[in-house]
């Protein structure tokens, strides 16, 4: 039976990966405050003995430091969780022979453009936060081990916090909002990333050689305003529909909203090569953001 180590088991993408990897074989699920054994990626070192100790098959690796803004301030810690560890791991995926699948990001790339970014451009991350990322990634690859990395954007999941939500939150306090319409990406469900990766590990398990780096996204794409004009529009005809008190939602640019992080303008990744070498046919970001929605509303 595979065994499957799965690191950050409490977060979105974490929490959707315990249902999606139960029925390829033994999970064992940690997050950073787990006891019996270390997942806490502060811990490099308690993290590899955790790894030599569980002698996984599959090492699923969703923890990472992504407070974009807060990254800024402590690119050490940044670095830590988001390269030096997930580096610790391909150490002891290439010395033991386990599959290494690591998330990355949209924020490698400087976001100039406007036609979907492959896996072949050349990145060049704006922030703290796509720089470790992107370092992690490096050392993954240099590791040598069997490995796939993901690189997905704008996530979200019905548990926890996300834009849908917060969106819904102002929209029932205001009459007016105003929302970034100059990042273009695509809205991506925790959930659909959870079942892509349960399908590409059964599929590598039989093909080793299709191992690698992967764009995986939700079909289409939209901004940030448009997004919001579809979240509250949605809300409005649900049949339990909250009070929407909003009838304006303002388009305005990236500089109306100053942060410590830079934003990339075009997070679009292109699908293409995940899709065709996985046999996969990837969803309209608005069938998941209309599910998620019927879940919390």
């Amino acid at each position: 039976m595979t065994h499957i180590l799965l690191l950050g088991s409490g977060g979105q993408v974490g929490w959707e990966l315990q249902r999606s990897l139960a029925v390829l074989g033994r999970v064992t699920a940690l997050d950073h405050d787990s006891t019996q054994h270390c997942g806490d990626f502060a811990n490099p070192e308690g993290v590899r003995e955790t790894v030599r100790a569980l002698r996984p098959d599959v090492i699923v690796n969703a923890a990472a430091h992504t407070a974009v803004d807060k990254a800024e301030g402590e690119p050490e810690l940044a670095r830590l969780l988001n390269a030096t560890t997930p580096g610790v791991l391909a150490e002891e995926a290439a010395r033991s022979g386990a599959w290494l699948v690591h998330y990355s990001t949209d924020y490698v790339f400087d976001g100039s453009g406007s036609r979907p970014w492959t896996e072949a451009d050349v990145p060049a991350p704006l922030s703290v936060y796509g720089a470790t990322k992107l370092e992690g990634e490096q050392l993954i690859e240099a590791s040598g081990c069997r490995h796939l990395i993901l690189r997905t954007s704008w996530v979200y999941a019905a548990r926890g916090g996300n834009f849908a939500k917060t969106m819904l939150r102002l929209g029932s306090e205001r009459e007016r909002l105003t929302v970034i319409d100059d990042q273009w990406g695509a809205p991506t469900g925790a959930d659909l990333l959870a079942d892509v990766t349960a399908h590409a590990i059964r599929h590598l398990q039989a093909r080793p050689e299709d191992g690698g780096l992967y764009h995986c996204v939700a079909g289409g794409e939209t901004n940030w305003h448009s997004y919001a004009k579809y979240v509250l529009a949605q809300a409005q005809q649900a049949p339990a529909a909250i009070k929407i008190k909003a009838t304006e939602v303002a388009p305005v640019p990236t500089s109306a909203f100053p942060t410590p992080a830079r934003r990339p303008h075009n997070s679009r990744l292109d699908t293409r090569q995940l899709q065709a070498t996985f046999g996969l046919q990837l969803p309209p970001w608005q069938q998941g953001v209309a599910r998620m929605l019927a879940e919390i509303l």
